[in-house]
């Protein structure tokens, strides 16, 4: 059948071809809008980065004039005025190839749960804050003497309990307001308030016994006695802003379950600092256009991509993806054999002298109820069948070495004369028979006075291959001796809610370490209290006065064999069985520039930032 057209057909095709012309006009539009919003945003960019350029010369114009220098072109003039905390920073900025942008990519082996300071206890989280809240004081990582950082300066009363800090002029909040000493008095008060979910901080805090603010640029931090690290204490405090946290005291539950309340001085800040979630998959940090150093930092961006699987780490590293991977020794071995990577990267293979240690923790206590691990017998029977030194060999490749307490062995709260738990099967038997364990039913299992087995789970970090070669090869060790252990791969956030709760047999962690380590966080009977870090419920009153001694006494000659004598405790007592102390092995892309290693380690994380990206290798735009 024929078909005809009528008007009507052509007032139809027309509408529509209208219609479609309106929508080209109409996305054209769109396009030129967004176009125009692309050039206002990066108009408006290059005005902040010219704010921010005018801003810090006229902040070093003012340092250097209120430091009575003359301007007469001299540069080392120019670099006496930058306070000592910058002068590594400065030196950076100085070099002919220096060029501030790009940004700066790691990864984390594993999810965060919170970024919020105080709530959060894993070391990732604390990297991150270390770029966005700020101390009194750091240390040089060469001298290792103390800077001031907020503090322009400090002093000892004569007694020695109060330690007088004087705050920098000009210091602002990333949200543009003023950082006074109010602002530290706030720090504490808000830690010490039992409301807070902070035992961690407040068991640190204990021996100070107010922080009272002078005037507005003037703190005092009166300690309740003497304190060997009082200096570390008061000038490791990180500021928080009255203004942005006060406001959660009217419900301190919501800051305690809160997951991303972050902001503070430092160098950079959250593009929303209420608004980071862990299912963001990763964590990102802006340049803070309001930073008030002589030295601006060099990244416009930090970003750290949580990338749980080993296997996917390395791949995005060898794409380019990352500036640094920290290697597995067995990965480490081969890499280093890689040309293609040795031509783009730079290697490095050090044991830090700041090298915190792995463990295993006995749970001594679980539903209110002694555990296997309560009678200290049975810990030193497990340390004899650690087989620490075979764990380095075979699966560390010798890239560690033995940890024989918390106490680094290069510090001088290391006694010589102490030496880890060799390997030794009969020494262990005998003291698990002197505990009462047998095998009574010549099952090969041993049962404990009241016939159940010596059976328990080690609960361990799942994505950590290593480490789960580890717990295979002890559970066949522990098999041996007639001892059944479970290996529960657990993940990182369910591994932190079981420490928190103390729910659990056994568990292998680690611990970061400093110049001088204080064990009263992990050993001390008060601090077996809900959230507190001796989650093994350890308890010994000698060597709680003995911490406590150590503590009180200042002189670094008196102190030293106090600690000797908690060592010697520890390593008796073994209510970890101590592992090793890993090297670090690291492979950092070429592109990053003036990596140095220090006392304190590869200079990569040193704050004030002193690693760069020269222009010509830079490879992230704004």
């Amino acid at each position: 059948m024929d078909k005809r057209y009528h008007s009507k057909d052509f007032v139809i095709l027309g509408l529509l071809l209208a219609l479609g012309l309106g929508l080209l006009l109409l996305m054209y539009q769109v396009d030129r809008q967004w176009q125009r919003m692309s050039e206002m945003q990066r108009a408006m960019q290059e005005q902040a980065e010219d704010m921010r350029r005018m801003r810090s010369a006229v902040q070093g114009l003012d340092s250097r004039l209120r430091a009575g220098v003359v301007l007469d072109g001299q540069g080392s003039q120019e670099r006496d005025a930058i306070p000592s905390a910058f002068q590594r920073a400065f030196a950076a900025a100085e070099q002919a190839d220096y060029a501030s942008g790009d940004w700066l990519v790691r990864a984390f082996p594993t999810g965060l749960a919170t970024l919020t300071p105080l709530v959060s206890s894993d070391a990732y989280s604390s990297e991150v804050q270390s770029y966005v809240l700020e101390p009194l004081l750091i240390r040089d990582p060469d001298t290792l003497e103390w800077q001031g950082l907020l503090a322009q300066d400090w002093s000892f009363s004569e007694d020695g309990m109060t330690i007088r800090f004087t705050l920098r002029e000009g210091v602002e909040f990333s949200d543009g307001e003023p950082l006074t000493s109010d602002d530290v008095v706030f720090t504490y008060e808000f830690i010490m308030n039992e409301a807070i979910a902070a035992p961690r901080a407040r068991a640190y805090l204990e021996k100070l016994e107010s922080v009272i603010a002078i005037d507005q640029r003037t703190v005092d931090f009166v300690f309740s006695e003497p304190y060997f690290n009082s200096l570390s204490l008061a000038g490791g405090l990180q500021v928080l802003a009255r203004h942005f946290y006060e406001p959660f005291l009217e419900d301190p539950r919501s800051f305690n379950q809160s997951r991303g309340l972050l902001m503070g001085t430092g160098p950079y800040r959250l593009a929303d600092p209420r608004g980071w979630t862990p299912d963001l998959g990763m964590v990102e940090l802006q340049r803070n256009p309001r930073y008030w150093g002589p030295v601006d930092p060099p990244f416009d961006r930090l970003l750290w991509r949580v990338i749980e699987n080993d296997s996917a780490r390395l791949t995005t590293f060898r794409n380019g993806e990352l500036d640094i991977y920290a290697a597995r020794p067995r990965e480490y071995q081969q890499l280093r054999d890689d040309e293609r990577l040795a031509a783009r990267t730079q290697r490095f293979e050090y044991m830090s002298p700041t090298a915190g240690y792995s463990y295993i923790g006995w749970n001594q206590q679980r539903n209110d109820q002694p555990t296997l691990f309560a009678d200290p017998k049975v810990r030193r029977a497990m340390a004899y069948l650690t087989d620490t030194d075979r764990i380095i060999d075979e699966i560390m490749l010798g890239y560690a070495e033995p940890a024989v307490s918390p106490f680094n062995p290069r510090s001088p709260q290391h006694d010589a004369s102490i030496t880890p738990y060799p390997f030794d099967v009969a020494k262990a038997q005998a003291l698990l028979a002197e505990a009462g364990f047998a095998d009574r039913n010549g099952d090969g299992i041993l049962q404990g006075p009241d016939g159940q087995q010596f059976e328990f789970d080690l609960v361990f970090f799942q994505d950590n291959e290593d480490t789960r070669r580890m717990v295979l090869f002890l559970r066949d060790l522990y098999a041996r001796a007639g001892i059944v252990m479970r290996p529960r791969p657990t993940e990182w956030s369910v591994m932190l809610d079981l420490l928190n709760r103390k729910d659990f047999d056994a568990i292998t962690l680690g611990w970061t370490s400093g110049v001088e380590t204080d064990v009263y966080q992990m050993f001390h009977s008060s601090q077996r209290v809900a959230g507190g870090d001796n989650f093994i419920h350890y308890g010994n009153p000698e060597l709680d006065a003995l911490i406590e001694l150590a503590r009180s006494t200042v002189d670094d000659e008196e102190r030293m064999p106090i600690w000797h004598q908690v060592e010697r405790i520890l390593h008796e007592e073994q209510p970890y069985t101590f592992l090793m102390r890993r090297m670090t092995l690291a492979f950092v892309d070429q592109r990053l520039s003036n990596l140095q290693q220090t006392r304190l380690g590869l200079n990569l994380s040193a704050i004030p930032l002193e690693v760069y990206v020269p222009a010509e290798q830079q490879r992230y735009s704004r």
